[in-house]
């Protein structure tokens, strides 16, 4: 079974359009036959996850000591599989080497330090290039203004495509 990665703010609340989004996306894969993972948490990791077990998927959430312990938070509801890891790096390193595409959802500066991650291990080789969507016009405007800066090296431009509704995520992601 493919496993797609999701990224996203933990900040979004139910009922917002980016955690009904989320639901939507998650939901839509786990019908499409992908196993979702994320963080493990809530916001936007909550809303895949519920989608995708509503949807019938396997939904496997990445959770960190450095996360749970230090914030006293607990993984979601949803999530039908448990990976725990000791520190944020070895957990997103097993969300980018364990999938076989990425999204993106909006999200602050952890959202955008998975995404810078994911990028640079594709572009240099550290894992296969896989389909990279980002959703959401934030997305598109920052890494817009970076692809077409003069401080990134041939090599960046065109590895993550954009989306603005959930159907477009889905087609780019397939």
């Amino acid at each position: 079974m493919k496993i797609i990665t999701v990224f996203g703010s933990s900040q979004v609340r139910p009922r917002q359009p980016d955690y009904e989004d989320a639901l939507t996306i998650g939901r839509a894969l786990a019908q499409s036959g992908y196993a979702v993972m994320s963080g493990g948490y809530y916001g936007v990791m909550e809303a895949v996850s519920k989608g995708a077990r509503a949807g019938g998927g396997h939904v496997i959430g990445v959770t960190t000591d450095q996360i749970g312990l230090q914030f006293n938070v607990e993984p979601n509801v949803y999530n039908s599989e448990v990976v725990n890891f000791a520190d944020l790096r070895d957990r997103l390193l097993y969300m980018v080497e364990n999938a076989d595409a990425y999204l993106a959802m909006p999200g602050g500066i952890g959202t955008l330090h998975e995404i810078a991650e994911t990028w640079e291990l594709m572009r240099i080789g550290g894992v296969p290039r896989r389909p990279f969507v980002c959703y959401g016009s934030l997305w598109a405007t920052i890494i817009g203004e970076l692809e077409n800066s003069a401080y990134l090296a041939d090599g960046y431009q065109g590895m993550i495509k954009f989306a603005q509704r959930p159907n477009e995520a889905l087609t780019l992601l397939a």
